[in-house]
């Protein structure tokens, strides 16, 4: 006589048969999320800028398709042709000015046709390194060919990744242009792409709260955009053809330091004063040199104008909790990293802030 099954029993073969058929649908469901990835990983970073473009520029395409009478697709188009001679083309003459010098340098170390001037006498009195430094200096200028001869190996290795930078100087103007245009798309959908986004939102953290911290990403992402990234970029664009209208020598690598410096929150002052004591010390007229000079000044305290305007506008959120995302983010990861840090730093303080300010037992009668 086969014994009935006990209630305890039954319910430890339902829960284990439940519990198989949770873990085989995760793990069906993790493994076609990874082979996505995998298909789509080339096309992250691509896609990770054309989004950020899009949200960027999302209130101005709605203005623009307005004006043409609710065309978002005609509105999207203009919006990337003004993105392309706003940015790329500038961008393009600064880092052609770049690859123009850099080939120059080469070209000059090879042919012998450098000169460097002697060395000041007042460098050999800097502490820890201005005896080196002197030596050094003394030592190209005298005898410049033996000096490139003895460091051939490093000079070489120096020149190959030179000119590897210089090539690949087209492919992200290439990859910027690519990005702009598919930005484009998501504006011409983006009455669906938002709506799509709200819904994710909603559906991991409510519908109340998760309206809110999808406003909280679009925010913070143009925060960034415009009062880091985009205070730098204006400001590199500015300093860069200053430096260029002034004929100061590699205002392309210039520009891209104050490009680095102003993401990094580093005054522009940085590279805008040496170059103004170079336009003085040069010769020239006095009134051209006190015309680029202003010029200078003006381009390199453009930051200071832009930044408060811009950055944490529309954000509840304290401006130092999204600039220290933004500047952890592009440690962790480099540029695009510094949206993701900033508007998940920003995320995690109103989720903080959130539960701090909610009270389980307010709702408790004082009996209890």
């Amino acid at each position: 006589m086969t014994p009935f099954p006990t209630p305890d029993a039954d319910f430890e073969r339902r829960l284990a048969r439940r519990l198989l058929e949770v873990l085989i649908r995760a793990a069906l469901l993790l493994g076609m999320a990874l082979l996505c990835y995998r298909v789509l990983a080339p096309f992250l970073p691509l896609a990770i800028w054309a989004l950020i473009f899009a949200v960027i520029f999302h209130p101005l395409h709605l203005r623009v398709a307005a004006r043409l009478g609710g065309r978002p697709g005609l509105a999207a188009t203009l919006l990337v042709l003004l993105g392309v001679v706003a940015f790329v083309v500038p961008i393009g003459v600064l880092m052609s000015s770049l690859g123009d010098s850099i080939r120059t340098l080469i070209e000059a170390v090879q042919q012998n046709t450098l000169r460097i001037p002697s060395a000041p006498e007042t460098v050999a009195a800097w502490p820890l390194i201005g005896g080196k430094l002197h030596a050094f200096w003394s030592r190209a200028h005298d005898d410049l060919p033996a000096l490139v001869q003895s460091m051939q190996p490093k000079i070489s290795d120096l020149a190959s990744a030179t000119l590897g930078f210089v090539a690949s100087i087209g492919g992200g103007l290439l990859a910027f242009l690519g990005a702009l245009v598919l930005a484009g798309i998501f504006l011409a959908f983006a009455e669906n792409g938002a709506s799509g986004c709200l819904s994710v939102f909603e559906r991991v953290a409510g519908q109340k709260r998760g309206a809110r911290l999808a406003r909280l990403s679009i925010a913070t992402i143009r925060a960034v955009a415009l009062g880091v990234v985009g205070v730098a970029l204006i400001q590199a664009i500015l300093v860069g053809l200053a430096l260029l209208v002034a004929g100061v020598p590699w205002a392309g690598a210039l520009a891209a330091v104050v490009l680095v410096l102003g993401i990094a929150q580093i005054p522009a002052v940085i590279v805008t004063l040496p170059a103004i004591v170079w336009i003085w010390t040069r010769g020239g007229g006095t009134g051209e040199a006190i015309i680029y000079t202003a010029l200078l000044l003006v381009s390199g305290m453009a930051d200071n104008v832009l930044k408060p305007l811009m950055l944490g506008r529309g954000v509840d959120v304290p401006m130092p909790v999204i600039l220290v995302g933004a500047l952890g983010g592009m440690a962790a990861g480099g540029i695009i990293w510094m949206f993701v840090g900033a508007t998940l730093l920003a995320l995690a303080w109103q989720v903080f802030t959130g539960w701090v300010d909610e009270n389980p037992d307010e709702n408790l009668s004082p009996g209890g």
